[in-house]
């Protein structure tokens, strides 16, 4: 058998397994209560405004292993204002104990179909087609078929128009390749779909590739108000097969806000930003990141692995607001990354799983997105993970 035709058995395998992988997922560690210490392996900050290759280095919302370079692919979420949208390669060391410094060793801009980079809002066409519009750049996967990128942009809710969030596919060097289908509750209406700037954030491949999950930010406006110092609220994950399409949605129950603004009416924000398959074996296990910020305090983020396990198909639920018998997916934290003696913890937006440890803990690896802002850092945080706590 062809490794394509072995890929297309897997795909046919785990779609059609699907219902049944969800009552069939492994068994908690019994162990777990034994388990080692998530423990920090180190910190690296990137420079402010460094210049590579022509661009300002900035933005990086999302982080990714590339398992055939052994680096790093990093997303800029700059809307063209800066530069061209763009993504960026990068190395460091990283081992048991030590995270070596980032070297940056790549970039080039994501294309329109037509070859061109995305234009800055300003000069934003509303009636050119979608795809050609301006765009708001998330999180970026590697393809592990493929080699090429998958990524995620937020589009627009625009005073005259709306620009549509979007999954994309594009070539290592940048070109445009197809726009994946997405559920009709997550386009954009006047008064539906997702709220402004709380979009698709996470994506994440998962059975070797067959299948990739997604998730916006934060409630759509249909399924109720964002979470509050006193409440939680429940946004939306979604599975689809790598060739389009959708085949489950679950509710995901976000913590409420960590603390109330000082002062109570100031900007306060919470939101999942990105999000990892826990196991290739397994589609119903994630990692999803919450990262929240609350003026006069400060950021939290928090790592919870969830279990899709049991919970509701929420696909073709209109609203989740007030709806019966929602059963969201189970979640437990992982990690909080105030527990670990950093001097600060930023804006962290990206996460990816690094190299496996000689002692079986698995490297977590995150940035920070410094908004090219002067008062922020571009983090680089390693955490070592042991295996019996995922």
């Amino acid at each position: 058998m062809s490794s394509s035709q072995r890929r297309r058995a897997l795909t046919a395998a785990l779609i059609g397994a699907l219902p049944l992988s969800l009552l069939a997922a492994p068994a908690a560690n019994a162990a777990e209560s034994h388990a080692r210490p998530v423990r920090l392996i180190g910190e690296q900050i990137v420079p402010h405004a460094i210049q590579f290759q022509g661009t300002t280095v900035g933005g990086l919302s999302s982080i990714d292993f590339d398992p055939r370079t052994g680096g790093y692919a990093f997303i800029c979420d700059d809307r063209s204002a800066i530069n061209p949208a763009r993504f960026y390669t990068a190395k460091f060391s990283l081992d048991a104990h030590h995270l070596g410094p980032v070297t940056f060793t790549g970039t080039k801009p994501l294309l329109r179909p037509d070859g061109t980079p995305y234009p800055p809002l300003a000069q934003n066409d509303p009636a050119a087609p979608q795809n050609e519009q301006t765009i708001d750049p998330e999180e970026l996967r590697v393809d592990p078929w493929t080699g090429g990128y998958t990524w995620s942009q937020e589009g627009d809710r625009l005073a005259d128009s709306l620009i549509q969030p979007s999954i994309r596919e594009a070539t290592r060097d940048g070109r445009y390749v197809r726009d994946l289908p997405l559920p009709a509750d997550e386009k954009m209406t006047v008064d539906a779909g997702p709220r402004r700037n709380y979009v698709l954030e996470g994506l994440a491949y998962t059975g070797f590739g067959a299948l990739l999950a997604s998730e916006v930010e934060a409630p759509l406006l249909q399924d109720g108000p964002p979470p509050t110092p006193t409440s939680g609220a429940l946004s939306r994950v979604t599975l689809q097969a790598r060739t389009g399409p959708v085949l489950a949605q679950y509710a995901y129950p976000q913590e409420k806000l960590f603390a109330t603004p000082v002062p109570a009416d100031a900007f306060a924000d919470t939101g999942v930003s990105s999000m990892l398959a826990v196991n290739q074996l397994d589609p119903t296990k994630f990692l999803m990141m919450e990262r929240s910020f609350v003026t006069g305090v400060g950021n939290k983020v928090r790592v919870y692995e969830i279990d899709t396990t049991g919970a509701t198909n929420v696909l073709h639920v209109p609203s989740l607001a007030g709806a019966k018998g929602i059963k969201p997916v189970k979640k437990k934290l992982i990690a909080d990354l105030s527990d670990f003696g950093l001097p600060a913890v930023d804006n962290v937006e990206g996460m990816t799983w690094g190299p496996t440890l000689p002692n079986g803990e698995r490297s977590l690896v995150f940035v920070s997105d410094n908004n090219f802002s002067a008062t922020q850092v571009t983090q680089v945080i390693a955490l070592a993970v042991p295996s019996e706590r995922l």
